[in-house]
């Protein structure tokens, strides 16, 4: 448990703003607990602080007896102080990051924030990169962010506003030209929010609906994405302008956000196609919404007189056109001489009526086309140069987001495709068991049908409800493209893809809802694209051939020449690494990159890979930007996809500026490194044949220690089940999808969320790093010059250096002291301390390695802000802990279910989830 930690100038208003937030919470402690609560909590906090500094068996114990000997009444309050006091680091931190922002903003030209838009392209300018090739870099740039509901943030969402109102005070009283009067009015204020914090249940009664997930994902749209996107494309248009004044610069819409959520149907009975219909008439109203409110300030604002300024005859004779059409009864804008308000009058109805009636505008272009009729006249009269900001803006949204607002990706199982046109083709006598067919069989059957412009489906055919369910979810696709357009459904995601069939199947049922056409003339009309998503070992291994199976089939060649010969393709991190432990699952991720791409390229086909990185580090979680640079570098060219996890969504976009911030970093990264592509500067891309060999025997030795455990030890299951909250998790109402894939108690039914949740909870995070070291300990120790190797790939080689600074990561919010708390859950003992043995056997080797290999005298002694932050957090996540174990030991002992017994062990999850920042 002991470790140094060097303070950071850098952070003292941070520890400021932390010593003012727990004094406050002292004061409320008091007054609903009373002194001897504030005492108790103060005792084990400060117990727990001394054992982090200077370890001793005796304190220790005294810890575990002052924990065991709470009475319940004060253990709940005791849970909930340490829990609230997580909620509050977390409001200063995000403010800090805040405030380190504006401070290099303040300073000088010559100080200049990293991975920022104007430390990216200065880099460019040093670098000599000419105006064309950077240009050629934007027009091809590309990074889609798509959030999903799993796993949900463990937070309620009224904790999150009550987290992020503290902010914005903390903000306001950086302010140093506050008067005494204002600076007691915030501090006021604050006060009460965290009385309100304390005062407020923190979960969840109910499971949440998948409607009430989607309003959650909508939340970040209407507070943060709408604005920030905008600006990240006008920040990066002026800032070329200012570093490369004479090239007239076009920024493209490289930057956008999608979601799974109300589309995500793997797995979870609840997204049927009704719900995602009705996903889809929110993203819709919400989008009109913010264009109705930008239009109204927009008005205020163009108060312009055709007395003062000669406005354009187009936009004078379209109005006078419009208003008789739209706007008759009276319902014209009073003063005649105000063109643009009389004309904003007509947009405002037509937007009113969107969906409701044929007055509405049919699609987003041509309320484009309306703001732009209104640009070309306001160039008119504008001064040169100075384009009027909040119109630009209001066009860069529409163009954005649309109607649609975000492109919703529908996922299903494989499984499920295949079931229904088993039951399809034997109808129509196609096929008698498709299901029992070889490989090649299907692949033959399948074309055959799609080859065939003649439906196969059956107008009054009693399907089974599996298979009928399955058509109204393509018939609800091709609705959605006819009533929100092309772009609310673009992708549709096929998991557990093991074979080239999985997708034509697909196909064929998009070729019976009219989304795949096949003329009599053989012409093609293709609105969807099929991506595969390549999840386990054996999958990203198989990948290639997969792909290249299809890509030589002239059925979906045709198919892709119609989505302009791309193909996207998603590789999943979470399940990889529960089957072959994360430094395996990360190298044949990429290996799999690298084969794909270097086959399609064969192929000429362009390929954009969709990443399904959790907000975990057993799950490929970690910074955005870091997870950018992680990839194969040739693979960026063609646009980069990432998942947004709903676990990391509130630290990452709850407020504007942080948000700006996230987006600014991966937009940076992704401009320096599709550059350095471009112009061929990379050396090997980065990469040089012995470092892959390196990896190649790395990952061996690695995954037979992994599945040794995992899968070759009788016991594991079990120990797993007993030595963390596996079963307890099931009770927080955190999620609409269920923990298991399937009703049964397999190691593969288990989702890889709640895998990873158990393994944090009980600070063991096995699948953020178990088997690494002894991957790379084996290749060092054999010569000095492949440790030399190792340390040399780390500071050159980005996929390299980011998996080590993971997995230094994983290990600091490990703790094996507090690990070893759960091992009194597993009830034969044997089983616990030779399995535990191994585990620590193996977290002492990891240690070791990473630390000879990264050349730091402590875990994280390069990232000197986040190792402060894990030594903050820890002398209050680990009471939780201990908290936790005697509160599980008391629960499984209970013959008749308790309630409050179940509610504290909740409570002890949820404050350790936010304390260590993770749930899944």
């Amino acid at each position: 448990m002991t470790s140094r930690v060097e303070t950071n100038d850098s952070s003292l208003p941070l520890r400021k703003d932390v010593k003012a937030l727990g004094h406050i919470l002292g004061e409320i402690i008091v007054h609903h607990g009373g002194t001897e609560l504030l005492e108790k909590v103060e005792k084990l906090r400060m117990m727990a602080k001394d054992l982090r500094n200077n370890f001793d068996k005796q304190t220790y114990n005294e810890m575990k007896n002052e924990i065991v000997n709470l009475d319940p009444p004060m253990r709940k309050q005791v849970i909930r102080a340490f829990s609230i006091y997580f909620h509050l680091i977390n409001a200063a931190e995000s403010n800090h990051r805040i405030r380190r922002r504006r401070e290099y903003q303040l300073q000088d030209d010559h100080v200049v924030q990293s991975a920022s838009i104007e430390s990216a392209l200065l880099s460019l300018k040093e670098n000599q990169i000419d105006e064309a090739t950077i240009q050629n870099v934007l027009n091809t740039l590309s990074l889609e962010l798509i959030i999903t509901a799993h796993p949900t943030e463990a937070t309620k969402r009224s904790v999150i506003d009550i987290q992020k109102r503290i902010g914005m005070i903390l903000k306001s009283l950086d302010n140093p030209i506050l008067t005494k009067k204002e600076r007691k009015k915030l501090e006021d204020s604050l006060l009460n929010e965290v009385t309100i914090l304390w005062q407020t249940d923190e979960l969840r009664h109910r499971k949440p609906t998948v409607m009430d997930e989607v309003r959650n994902g909508l939340y970040y749209f209407d507070q943060t994405f709408f604005d920030v996107l905008p600006d990240i494309h006008q920040d990066l248009e002026e800032g070329l302008g200012e570093q490369f004044p004479d090239h007239k610069w076009n920024v493209p819409n490289f930057l956008r956000f999608g979601s799974w959520i109300g589309g995500d149907r793997d797995g979870n009975p609840n997204v049927t196609p009704e719900i995602s219909w009705e996903t889809l008439e929110s993203h819709r109203e919400l989008a009109v919404k913010k264009y109705k409110e930008s239009l109204i300030e927009l008005m205020k604002r163009f108060s312009h007189s055709i007395t003062r300024v000669e406005v354009s005859e187009e936009l004078f004779a379209n109005v006078e056109e419009e208003e008789k059409f739209y706007l008759s009864g009276g319902k014209q804008w009073p003063v005649e001489t105000e063109v643009y308000r009389r004309k904003l009058a007509v947009v405002l109805l037509r937007l009113e009526e969107v969906g409701k009636s044929d007055l509405g505008y049919k699609s987003s272009d041509e309320l484009l086309e309306d703001l732009y009729l209104i640009q070309r006249s306001v160039n008119k009269h504008q001064p040169a140069q100075r384009e009027l900001k909040m119109l630009k803006k209001l066009i860069r949204q529409v163009q954005l987001f649309g109607f649609h607002l975000a492109t919703l990706d529908i996922r299903n199982h494989s499984g499920e495709h295949e079931a229904a046109i088993t039951e399809i083709l034997r109808k129509v006598k196609v096929a008698d068991d498709y299901s029992t067919l070889s490989e090649e069989e299907k692949l033959k059957t399948l074309e055959k049908v799609l080859k065939d412009p003649r439906p196969v489906l059956l107008l009054n055919e009693d399907y089974s409800k599996e298979t009928q369910e399955m058509i109204k979810v393509f018939t609800m696709i091709k609705k959605a493209h006819d009533t929100f357009g092309k772009n609310s459904i673009l992708v549709y995601l096929i998991s557990m893809t093991q074979s080239a069939s999985d997708l034509l199947e697909v196909l064929v049922l998009a070729k019976e809802a009219g989304i795949y056409r096949l003329h009599v003339d053989g012409s093609v009309e293709s609105d969807l694209n099929v991506a595969p998503l390549l999840e386990t070992v054996d999958d990203l291994i198989a990948g290639p051939k997969i792909m290249e199976t299809l890509f030589t089939m002239d059925v979906y060649r045709n198919h892709l020449k119609i989505l302009g010969d791309s193909q996207e393709i998603m590789l999943g991190y979470s399940d990889g690494s529960k089957d072959g432990g994360t430094i395996t699952a990360n190298w044949k991720l990429y290996k799999a990159q690298l084969e794909i791409h270097d086959m399609a390229k064969r192929h000429k086909i362009g390929l954009k890979f969709f990443h399904g990185r959790g907000g975990s580090l057993g799950r490929g979680g970690g910074p955005l930007n870091r997870s950018i640079l992680s990839q194969p570098a040739e693979t960026l060219g063609d646009g980069v996809k990432i998942t947004e996890q709903g676990e990391v969504l509130s630290s990452r976009y709850l407020s504007e500026d942080i948000a700006y911030r996230s987006l600014e970093q991966a937009t940076s990264t992704l401009i320096e490194a599709s550059v350095n592509l471009s112009e061929g500067s990379e050396q090997k891309h980065l990469r040089e044949q012995a470092w892959e060999e390196a990896m190649e025997e790395i990952s061996i030795v690695s995954l037979k220690k992994y599945q040794s455990l995992v899968f070759n030890d009788p016991d594991f299951l079990t120990y797993f089940t007993e030595a963390t909250p596996l079963n307890e998790l099931a009770e927080l109402n955190i999620g609409s999808r269920p923990m298991k894939r399937k009703n049964r108690n397999r190691f593969e039914d288990l989702r890889a969320i709640p895998w990873v949740f158990a393994w944090t909870q009980s600070r063991q995070l096995l699948p953020a790093w178990y088997a690494a070291g002894s991957g790379l300990e084996s290749f060092a120790s054999k010569s000095e010059e492949n440790l030399k190797l190792l340390q040399r790939m780390y500071s050159e080689w980005t996929f390299f250096r980011s998996t080590i600074d993971n997995l230094q990561m994983a290990l600091m919010k490990a703790d094996i002291t507090t690990a070893n708390e759960y091992t009194s859950l597993v009830k034969d003992k044997d089983i616990a301390e030779r399995i535990f043995g191994n585990i620590v056997e193996e977290y002492n080797k990891t240690k070791t390695i990473l630390l000879q290999i990264s050349g730091d005298e402590e875990l994280l002694d390069h990232t000197p802000n986040i190792k402060e932050s894990v030594h903050r957090r820890n002398p209050y996540v680990d009471p939780l802990n201990f908290l936790q174990v005697e509160l599980i030991k008391e629960l499984r002992e209970q013959e008749e279910p308790n309630d409050e017994l179940l509610t504290e062990v909740l409570l002890t999850i949820s404050g350790i989830a936010a304390g260590l920042r993770n749930t899944g």
